[in-house]
Formats: C-alpha cells, sequence, structure tokens
C-alpha cells in the first residue's frame, strides 16, 4: 500500500457575496513525509498543510492554530477558514469526506507515529506552486473536474 493518500473533493467557498460556489480540492497525506500533517491543495496550487489533529478536533468542536481555523457548522458541515497575507479564504467542506480521509490516514500512520494527544505540531504553513489548475471546460472534464497536479 502506497504511504501517499489522495482524495478529490469538494468544498464550498464561502464569499462576502450572497452566493457560494463549489470549488475542487484535493486532500493529501504522506505518512513517509510527515506522518502528523495533512494538505489541502486550493485551486490555483496553493497548498496549505497543518497538523491532522486540527481537523480531527475540528470536527467536534472550534479549534485554531496559527492561520488555520476549524469548527463544525451543523452536523453535516466543517468550517476550515485559512488567513493568509493575501486575506482570508472560507471553506465548507462535508463531514463525512474528511472523516472518510482522516481514517484513511489513521490505518496509514505508521506504528511509531506519536499519537495525536496535544503534542504540540509543525505550525501550518502555505506554499503556492507555479502550476494553475486547468481553465478550459475540456481540461477539467478531462480530470473529473479536479484541480491540477504539478
Amino acid at each position: 500500500m502506497s504511504p501517499v493518500i489522495e482524495e478529490h473533493a469538494r468544498a464550498r467557498l464561502i464569499t462576502d457575496g450572497p452566493l457560494t460556489r463549489p470549488v475542487p480540492v484535493d486532500l493529501r497525506y504522506d505518512a513517509t513525509e510527515d506522518p502528523r500533517t495533512v494538505h489541502i491543495t486550493l485551486p490555483g496550487g496553493t497548498d496549505w498543510a497543518f497538523g491532522r489533529d486540527l481537523l480531527e478536533r475540528g470536527l467536534r468542536t472550534p479549534i485554531e492554530r496559527g492561520a488555520v481555523r476549524v469548527w463544525p457548522c451543523g452536523r453535516t458541515q466543517l468550517i476550515v477558514e485559512l488567513h493568509s497575507t493575501d486575506g482570508v479564504e472560507v471553506f465548507q467542506f462535508e463531514i463525512r469526506t474528511l472523516i472518510r480521509f482522516l481514517a484513511r490516514t489513521r490505518a496509514q500512520a505508521p506504528a511509531t507515529a506519536p499519537p495525536s494527544d496535544g503534542t504540540p505540531e509543525k505550525r501550518p504553513s502555505r506554499t503556492t506552486t507555479t502550476t494553475a489548475a486547468p481553465t478550459t471546460t475540456a481540461a477539467r472534464q478531462e480530470r473529473g473536474a479536479q484541480a491540477a497536479r504539478g
């Protein structure tokens, strides 16, 4: 079994306007890179890395670590708020998508990985790649309407 888990998902981008819009995101976990870190890659290639426990705890109660805030919204939604020098991005996820992803990461985590017991984790980080998501309809359909991976 590959130590890398990737899952394509949809989130809703929450804006100041009256409408939200669905956006493709990639959830990624690499046990060989850092067994306690998950990545969310947004359209345009922006990658956020933060502790897996942040998402796990955010499923139950509001939590904040550095530039990332996570909290449940009702019984079926989770809000992830990302702060950067460019501003704030707020995404709404289906909780079941994140529960499935986190279950897969726990199953893949090496036995030597420290448990999620409140031990301080790596601070959230943001990186931007130079590859952008496909912009043509054909390219989106070819990728199943998912963001490009660079």
